[in-house]
C-alpha cells in the first residue's frame, strides 16, 4: 500500500522548487494533494502537470488562511514550505548593521507569520482525528548565522524553535499530532539559476557554491521530498520536536570533508 494512501495534504510554496517535489512525491504515494501558492499561474500550471488541485494563498494573508480551513476544514498532514530570502525583492544590504527594517520585516511576514499561520491552522484541522504530521521546511541557515542574511537566518531560527513548542503543544493536550522541521543546505532549485547561469564556467560556479560541502555536491529536490515523505507517513509516528539536516555534512563541520 501507499504510504500516504487517501491522506490530504497541504504544501504551501509549491508551485516550484521543492514544495512542487514534495507534492510530486506526496501524489505518487497516494496522498490527496492540494498545491497552494501566491503564484496563480505558475500554480495551477504545476497543479495542472501533477494533476492535483490548487488554492491561491498568501501565507502572510489570516483571511485566506480562513478561507482555506472553510474548503479544507480536515486535513491529515502540513508542509509549511513557504519562503523568500528577501533578495527577491530588495538587493540589501541585508546584514544586521544596515538591513532595513521593512526588508526585516517583510522575511519575517513569509517566513515566519506564514508558518505559524500554517501550524494554527494544522492543529485546528487534525483536531477532529487527533492525529496528523506538520513539517515546516526551515534551513541549514537557522541553525547558524548568517552575516549577509540577518533576517532570513533568524526567520528560519524562529521556525526551528516553534516547531518544538507546537509539538510540545500538541502532546500536551494528548493528540498524536506530530511537528517536525527540516534544515536543507544548498538544494538545487531554480532559486539558483540566476547565480549558475548556462554559460561554460556553470559547472565551476556550482563547485565553488559547495566547496566547503563535504560531500562537495548540491542537495536535490528528490532528496528533501524523500525526508519529508517519512515524516508525512506512519513510519516516523514517535518522531515529534526534532530537527532534520540535509547539508551534505555541512554541519559536521567543513574541517572534517575530505581532501
Amino acid at each position: 500500500m501507499a504510504k500516504l494512501e487517501g491522506k490530504i495534504c497541504i504544501v504551501t510554496g509549491a508551485a516550484r522548487g521543492i514544495g512542487r517535489g514534495i507534492c510530486e512525491a506526496f501524489q505518487r504515494e497516494g496522498a490527496k494533494v492540494v498545491l497552494t501558492d501566491i503564484d496563480v499561474e505558475e500554480g495551477q500550471a504545476a497543479a495542472e502537470a501533477i494533476g492535483c488541485p490548487f488554492f491561491e494563498l498568501d501565507v502572510r494573508n489570516e483571511a485566506q488562511w480562513d478561507r482555506l480551513a472553510k474548503t479544507h476544514p480536515e486535513i491529515d498532514i502540513m508542509v509549511n514550505n513557504a519562503g523568500i530570502t528577501g533578495f527577491e525583492s530588495s538587493p540589501g544590504p541585508h546584514d544586521p548593521d544596515h538591513a532595513s527594517l521593512a526588508d526585516w520585516r517583510a522575511v519575517h511576514a513569509t517566513n515566519l507569520d506564514g508558518t505559524f499561520l500554517g501550524c494554527r491552522y494544522a492543529l485546528k484541522a487534525m483536531k477532529a482525528k487527533g492525529a496528523g504530521s506538520i513539517i515546516n521546511i526551515s534551513s541549514r541557515s537557522g541553525v547558524v548565522g548568517i552575516a549577509g542574511a540577518a533576517a532570513y537566518a533568524s526567520s528560519k531560527a524562529a521556525i526551528r524553535n516553534h516547531t518544538k513548542t507546537v509539538a510540545l503543544y500538541a502532546a500536551e493536550q494528548g493528540w498524536q499530532i506530530r511537528c517536525n522541521s527540516v534544515h536543507p543546505a544548498a538544494i538545487l532549485t531554480p532559486m539558483w539559476e540566476p547565480l549558475l547561469g548556462d554559460g561554460p564556467d556553470r559547472d565551476d560556479r556550482m563547485a565553488a557554491f559547495v566547496s566547503d560541502t563535504p560531500l562537495k555536491r548540491f542537495g536535490t529536490v528528490e532528496e528533501v521530498a524523500a525526508l519529508c515523505l517519512y515524516l508525512a507517513s506512519d513510519e516516523s509516528a514517535y518522531m515529534t520536536g526534532s530537527e532534520l539536516t540535509l547539508d551534505g555534512g555541512l554541519l559536521a563541520g567543513s574541517a572534517a570533508s575530505p581532501g
